[in-house]
């Protein structure tokens, strides 16, 4: 996995999406109402969460609950959610975000 650096956006393939990469479809809301919704293209929604399952399996040098120096930022994700928890359940007295300190 590559590491990504502090600062670092992935985010520069977004200037390349055109008005001809979405599709407008009309969606019934009931009998009397419809509504226009614009997505993305199949290929260009395939490109997007190859990238965005690839973020979230990227590396950070934030410190594990139990063990190592490093983790996956979807591992991080789901350790501050588990700190929150035990905080607002009075299991915790305090909470310090880590992400924040990315």
């Amino acid at each position: 996995m590559e590491k990504m650096k502090k600062g670092e956006c992935r985010c520069a393939r977004a200037q390349e999406l055109r008005k001809k990469d979405f599709k407008m479809k009309v969606e019934d809301y009931s009998s009397s109402r419809k509504g226009k919704r614009e997505y993305l293209c199949e290929e260009k929604a395939r490109d997007l969460m190859e990238r965005l399952y690839g973020f979230f399996e990227s590396w950070v040098d934030v410190a594990r609950i139990k063990h190592g120096n490093r983790q996956a930022i979807e591992t991080l994700i789901n350790e501050e959610v588990l700190l929150l928890a035990k905080f607002l359940r009075d299991e915790r007295k305090t909470w310090t975000p880590r992400i924040a300190l990315l």
